[in-house]
């Protein structure tokens, strides 16, 4: 290693060889201009791996370092040693050009998650390239945050986000959005959040539903967009939550209160509180509850929409995955032409409409044009169109009923449709889409999926798999005071 010598003070040496390096890109810079010149005899001689290789290697065999690195952890008695260079450290990070301001030698002290990844942490600094695996990701973003070298710490959150359908032993999503909320990365939340919402059915059979906090479980239970097979399913993993956490009361029967019963039929019901531990200890926190749901089943949604409030979220169904509720539809070869298919489901969650179905009427067009799109007559010249392209229509689907009847009133049909895909091995929801009320089908639907090459994310063995569900809402026709 080489010794600071001479009275010259650090930080003048160190920018001195700041100013040879910058002097140095500045050259660089300026020969590369050449190729704007328009001299047809000019060209660029690239030798960035060279230089990168070369930078490896100071790394590696500590050639010209003038500042060493001393990392203790809790897991070994000894430090780990790396000789390194201040300017390299100082471009990265800020932290670092702090600390090697006025002494060649620092003693970091890192958890051993961290001091475990401490080398790859600083082979970026020399190289701005890491490699990364799934329970490396929070350490080196610590790592990152820590030392303030913001492109990796964007660089990690990045791999988090784009990779939260690998799949993992033990999961990670739920770990993931823990440390979000604690460093404050808004993005990283939302999109995790978004993950375990549209599926979670995978997450609720999986081992790290145990790992998830009250914050998260809460969170989860108001959304209406959660993807699973039934409200029951939901249920019974609740119930399984709490039997292993045993929270405090309070907090037990705010996460009881949060399932909509209405969506469980009755039998169910009448089953739940025969036999669930968890209902029968905290049965007066939602009795009224129970008792609710029952009248629900019992009368006409018309009737008892005229006394209770049925614009709220406990009468709103999730994205239910079971039959009754919606159809599968997988299209083969989808951007080859048009495509029809109908299905069936309830007419409406009460038990009162159970009996009665709906014929639902799906059109999907690969390539349709909006008006302002269509091939039209040109006037000036008889006979003449617009070119179109291919590539100018979208994807479009539409979905009808195919019947009208008396029972439809005071009841309107949201219709969501999941598009799954094929990540790591597994199928997982990539996009939901929400269709308004009063439409029949959702505007920005697949608008930016790209279905003629075969390689497309959005397909699954050039098949595009959809799960179409309809949502019947209720809603009251006639206000009657109570």
């Amino acid at each position: 290693m080489a010794r600071l010598t001479g009275t010259r003070p650090v930080a003048t040496r160190r920018w001195g060889s700041a100013a040879a390096f910058l002097l140095l890109l500045f050259t660089v810079q300026a020969a590369q201009k050449a190729d704007f010149s328009g001299d047809s005899t000019a060209a660029t001689i690239n030798h960035s791996l060279t230089l990168l290789q070369r930078l490896q290697e100071l790394l590696q065999n500590g050639n010209g370092s003038d500042s060493v690195l001393r990392v203790r952890s809790a897991a070994s008695d000894e430090p780990k040693v790396f000789h390194t260079h201040q300017l390299l450290l100082s471009l990265q990070s800020e932290v670092f050009e702090s600390l090697l301001r006025n002494q060649s030698v620092v003693t970091l002290y890192e958890p051993p998650e961290t001091a475990a990844l401490f080398e790859k942490f600083i082979r970026y600094l020399y190289c701005g390239g890491v490699s990364i695996l799934l329970h490396q990701a929070i350490p080196m973003h610590q790592l990152a945050s820590k030392y303030r070298v913001w492109g990796l710490q964007r660089g990690v959150a990045e791999y988090m986000r784009t990779h939260l359908a690998s799949e993992s032993s033990q999961g990670h999503v739920v770990g993931w959005y823990h440390y979000a909320v604690r460093v404050g990365d808004a993005a990283l939340q939302e999109s995790c959040l978004q993950f375990l919402a549209w599926n979670l059915s995978a997450v609720l059979g999986s081992a790290e539903w145990g790992s998830v906090s009250v914050e998260l479980l809460l969170l989860l239970l108001e959304r209406s967009d959660l993807v699973l097979h039934s409200e029951l399913e939901l249920y019974t993993a609740v119930e399984g939550w709490l039997s292993r956490r045993q929270p405090e009361a309070p907090v037990a029967e705010r996460v009881l209160r949060a399932i909509r019963y209405p969506m469980i039929a009755p039998s169910q019901l009448f089953r739940l509180q025969a036999q669930s531990a968890v209902l029968a200890r905290h049965r007066g926190a939602v009795q009224d509850l129970l008792f609710q749901a029952f009248q629900f089943h019992a009368a006409s949604p018309l009737h008892f929409a005229k006394y209770f409030d049925v614009n709220c979220s406990m009468f709103l169904p999730r994205n239910y995955l079971a039959p009754s509720w919606g159809s599968q539809w997988v299209i083969t070869n989808p951007a080859r032409d048009d495509r029809s298919t109908s299905f069936q489901t309830q007419l409406g969650p009460s038990s009162h409409d159970a009996g009665k179905r709906v014929t639902w009427n799906v059109l999907f067009s690969p390539r349709w044009l909006p008006v302002s799109l269509r091939p039209v007559y040109s006037d000036s010249v008889v006979g003449a169109i617009q070119p179109v392209r291919i590539e100018d229509g979208r994807p479009r689907l539409v979905i009808t009923p195919a019947m009208s009847s008396p029972d439809f009133a005071g009841v309107s049909f949201q219709k969501t449709v999941l598009v799954g895909v094929r990540q790591q091995g597994r199928v997982l929801v990539k996009h939901a889409y929400s269709f308004h009320q009063s439409s029949d089908e959702a505007a920005d639907f697949l608008l930016h999926a790209d279905l003629q090459k075969r390689t497309s994310e959005y397909l699954i063995d050039n098949s595009l798999h959809l799960h179409i569900i309809i949502k019947p809402v209720y809603h009251s026709l006639i206000k009657v005071k109570k």
